[in-house]
């Protein structure tokens, strides 16, 4: 009855448009009631607990990197290395957004991020170059989604907080699949060149690959150090952010020289913006995840499904069924931490590995980033580019598409995700 009670009140309250941090605090005052509570001050203890884990600091550090790098001239480094790379061949462009989106997801850890950051330069080269608009976009919106599956991921720093897995091992888990899913895309893209009729080649001249190369290495350089640092246990998730940061403001301000210290506070002022915002949604939902807990909503849920545990291909369907719904009308960070700590006993109870549910989870919500009603990554296209909601759609559907079937092939065969962590974890 309590799992009921949570469901009801959550999803009444968000069909008011109140704030999702709100939904969510306002959810855990209905469930105290409920469960015969009389002290409100439980729930706020629960709140200061959530936002006090250290390893929450990594978050602030990354959304820090991110925006410097945003400001600081790396996202058009890595354009312009991208389309060096591919752009000779026939719809180079688009091959030059997945691969710029690729190698940008290495260093935001966030899809809005890379739309915000490349959607900026590269719609316009694109439309300008001949591509339709909302192709154009849709390619942009759809390559963001390996921004939170390629290390370092944001969404996967507050998974592994939320249900006690390890954030490194969650960055290996991550790497293959984000560059299969760009892989993916760029299969898609082929088929799209040629149904659109893109014949010509975005080649750039010899004379200008050195400095191009020279340009960029130092914002390719910050993934490795990274993704490196954190596999050989020179630092830790934490404390790789803070080095993201350093090294962000140093590339900026010393090599490229495109962060003016007038402009610093700004960045700084958005970074920190945004980070409160995340961390007021973690605190509240701490408090429902305790509720949820004590209330004893996992046992419920296993016994719920027990019949499935003995087939976990089933229940995988089954479950990303849920989060596909969820995804459609909720964002990708308040579900994490609201259903994770409900939905991970039961992974385990059917001998899952929790690291390859992990991404599966995460990318199944992050297609949610792509899906109306909510769609923030749409929305956010739509700003960029100045297109309709509906002619994004129309755009981003054979992405879509692929994302799906890329989705299902994990779910199928998960050797696609626990193979290649075997060697890299």
């Amino acid at each position: 009855m309590v799992f009921l009670v949570f469901l009801v009140s959550l999803f009444v309250l968000l069909a008011t448009g109140i704030p999702i941090a709100f939904v969510i605090m306002l959810t855990a005052i209905v469930m105290l009631g409920y469960m015969g509570f009389d002290d409100t001050m439980m729930l706020t203890q629960q709140m200061v607990d959530g936002a006090s884990n250290y390893i929450l600091t990594a978050i602030p550090f990354f959304i820090l990197a991110g925006e410097i790098m945003h400001h600081g001239g790396i996202s058009k480094r890595l354009v312009d290395f991208a389309q060096m790379l591919v752009g000779r061949a026939r719809g180079g462009l688009g091959y030059a957004t997945i691969l710029a989106s690729m190698l940008f997801a290495g260093l935001s850890g966030v899809a809005l991020a890379d739309v915000s950051a490349l959607g900026s330069i590269l719609i316009p080269m694109m439309v300008e170059a001949g591509y339709r608009k909302d192709r154009s976009t849709g390619l942009v919106c759809a390559s963001s989604l390996m921004a939170p599956i390629i290390p370092p991921s944001l969404p996967l720093i507050v998974l592994g907080v939320t249900v006690e897995l390890s954030i490194g091992r969650l960055f290996m888990a991550g790497i293959f699949p984000g560059i299969f899913l760009g892989i993916s895309l760029m299969v898609v893209w082929w088929f799209v060149v040629r149904k659109d009729g893109y014949a010509q080649a975005e080649s750039v001249p010899k004379e200008k690959v050195r400095a191009i190369v020279i340009n960029a290495l130092p914002a390719l350089m910050m993934p490795i150090i990274i993704v490196v640092g954190i596999r050989l246990g020179f630092f830790t998730p934490t404390e790789g952010g803070a080095v993201a940061s350093v090294y962000a403001l140093f590339v900026s301000l010393l090599f490229y020289r495109e962060l003016p210290l007038n402009k610093l506070i700004g960045v700084l002022y958005s970074a920190a913006k945004t980070t409160s915002t995340i961390m007021f949604i973690v605190a509240t939902a701490y408090s429902v995840g305790w509720l949820v807990t004590i209330g004893q909503v996992p046992q419920q849920i296993i016994s719920l499904f027990k019949d499935m545990i003995a087939h976990p291909t089933l229940l995988l369907l089954m479950l990303n069924v849920m989060l596909l719904l969820l995804g459609m009308v909720m964002d990708l960070t308040p579900i994490i931490l609201i259903f994770a700590p409900v939905v991970f006993p039961l992974i385990r109870a059917a001998h899952i590995d929790p690291y390859y549910f992990s991404i599966i989870m995460v990318l199944n919500l992050c297609i949610g980033l792509l899906t109306p009603p909510v769609g923030t990554v749409l929305y956010l296209g739509c700003s960029v580019s100045q297109l309709k909601f509906g002619q994004l759609l129309r755009g981003i559907a054979p992405f879509l598409l692929m994302e799906l079937f890329v989705l299902i092939l994990f779910i199928i065969f998960p050797q696609l995700i626990t193979v290649p962590l075997s060697y890299l974890g």
